[in-house]
């Protein structure tokens, strides 16, 4: 499923464009991408110069960062070079005088770090502006003592502290300073070079960000690269962290863009590691996780959504994509607690809507790409025509040989003939038709509908895990049009 259309775009480009008429932000920057990279993209507003921004306009992408990160680190790992099992006191020192909140407490690892269970309070203010501290600076900070508002693995609190030692921790493994590594690592070999940790280092115009004060707009400093840069300091444009969006949802297909980071390790990114409690995404009406940088949501009709927000002083950015469907959105805003991720939200649920929309007008509704389920799906085309044959005419032999024995233990087949020829005439359903619409669950599962004179027949099997094929689950409905 790729493409966006005009309609969608201008639906789109009006979220945003809102924005900068309410005067949420100063400007307002947008992109979608597929599966082949940036597809479209606006703003609004002014960014500094009297002009509109676009794709290659900068801005601080904040905790957008942490998937770097989080990269980054995988990569040391997959060379053999640490263990996400480490203890962090092997890597900082200077982390053997926190004192751990009770004695039992293990030492918090780097899986837990990644995960955000670190068992550390949350310190969004307190850490956004500690980004130029020193190694030196951070190892004091340690040495004084840290609090805890759990025990190390137990929970999730979103944790800049955590970031910041995963961050160290790069630095060490590799013996460079982390902006170096990440750039070395996963930047610059997939091309990222709008995606850098100073303005001095940006090739486009780089927005100044701000925040209201009387009236008018009050512009702030910028901070440089320090201890605290892995938990928040990139740049980037649209078009790089399009880019690299489209290269984290790329691990979801059959054929996954080769990189430095494995596509099993981008998958493992994306998984529902850590639970995160409704009470810290109030807002949100989807199921939330966090894995590996990356923030993952359950969505009843887009399956899950992977994402991360970014906030710093004066600015705001947000990404999020379809994990199925391989649909995403960037966007970034130059204002303080601006949240433009419920503008991108919304996007997204736009675009995601209006395709599946499209998709369905065509009966092509699917689960998406996964990788390695071509077989699978290919069973599950195959039962389906054998389906459609039992339904024209029902036979017993046919049904032992492409259901699985529980089909009639479960339901006799008697008992079924007559339940689905009752089905059929109660909408005048043709069933040797092609079906109007499908739509999917999981490469194993399909639900399609045929058309009838007082309504349509809904016909929906599942296949057991059996390399053979066989249907465990086959039922068949009637749904009368709405009188």
């Amino acid at each position: 499923m790729t493409g966006i259309d005009t309609g969608t775009v201008a639906e789109v480009d009006a979220v945003f464009q809102d924005r900068v008429e309410r005067r949420t932000a100063p400007s307002s920057v947008w992109g979608v991408f597929d599966r082949t990279g940036l597809v479209a993209s606006g703003g609004h507003g002014d960014r500094g110069d009297g002009s509109v921004p676009d794709a290659d306009t900068v801005y601080r992408i904040a905790s957008c960062t942490k998937s770097v990160t989080a990269a980054t680190l995988l990569a040391l790992v997959a060379d053999g070079l640490v263990s996400l099992d480490a203890p962090v006191t092997d890597l900082v020192p200077a982390f053997s005088a926190v004192a751990l909140p009770t004695p039992d407490s293990p030492v918090p690892t780097l899986r837990m770090l990644l995960t955000m269970a670190g068992g550390f309070p949350t310190d969004d203010p307190w850490a956004d502006r500690q980004e130029s501290l020193s190694d030196a600076e951070f190892d004091a900070v340690l040495r004084d003592g840290l609090l805890f508002d759990s025990v190390p693995g137990t929970r999730f609190a979103y944790s800049n502290t955590g970031y910041a030692l995963l961050g160290r921790v790069i630095s060490v493994v590799a013996g460079a300073p982390y902006p170096q590594v990440a750039a070395d690592r996963v930047l610059r070999p997939l091309g990222l070079d709008d995606t850098v940790f100073s303005a001095a280092e940006s090739r486009g115009f780089v927005v100044t960000g701000v925040r209201p004060h009387a009236g008018d707009w009050e512009p702030l400093p910028t901070t440089g690269p320090g201890a605290f840069s892995s938990i928040g300091g990139l740049f980037s444009t649209v078009a790089d962290l399009a880019r690299w969006a489209t290269h984290l949802a790329s691990a979801f297909t059959d054929a996954p863009e080769p990189g430095p980071v494995t596509p099993a390790d981008r998958r493992l990114m994306q998984q529902a590691m850590r639970v995160v409690p409704a009470s810290v995404v109030p807002t949100s009406l989807r199921p939330t996780a966090y894995g590996f940088g990356l923030f993952v949501e359950q969505d009843p009709r887009f399956g899950e959504l992977s994402s991360h927000s970014g906030g710093y002083p004066g600015f705001s950015a947000h990404m999020r994509w379809s994990v199925r469907d391989g649909l995403g959105v960037v966007a970034f805003e130059n204002a303080t607690q601006a949240k433009v991720s419920a503008a991108a939200d919304r996007a997204l649920d736009i675009v995601l809507a209006n395709a599946n929309a499209n998709a369905g007008e065509s009966g092509t509704v699917t689960a998406g790409a996964r990788p390695g389920t071509g077989r699978t799906t290919a069973a599950t085309r195959a039962a389906q025509g054998a389906v459609t044959r039992l339904l024209a005419d029902w036979s017993d032999d046919l049904a032992d040989a492409i259901c699985t024995p529980n089909v009639a233990m479960d339901v006799p087949y008697e008992r079924r003939r007559r339940a689905i020829a009752t089905a059929v005439a109660a909408v005048g359903a043709d069933v040797s038709s092609d079906p109007v619409e499908e739509s999917s669950t999981a490469p194993s599962h399909l639900r399609w509908w045929l058309p009838g004179t007082t309504g349509r027949l809904r016909v929906e099997i599942r296949l057991a895990p059996l390399a053979t094929g066989l249907v465990q689950t086959l039922t068949v409905t009637a749904e009368p049009s709405e009188r």
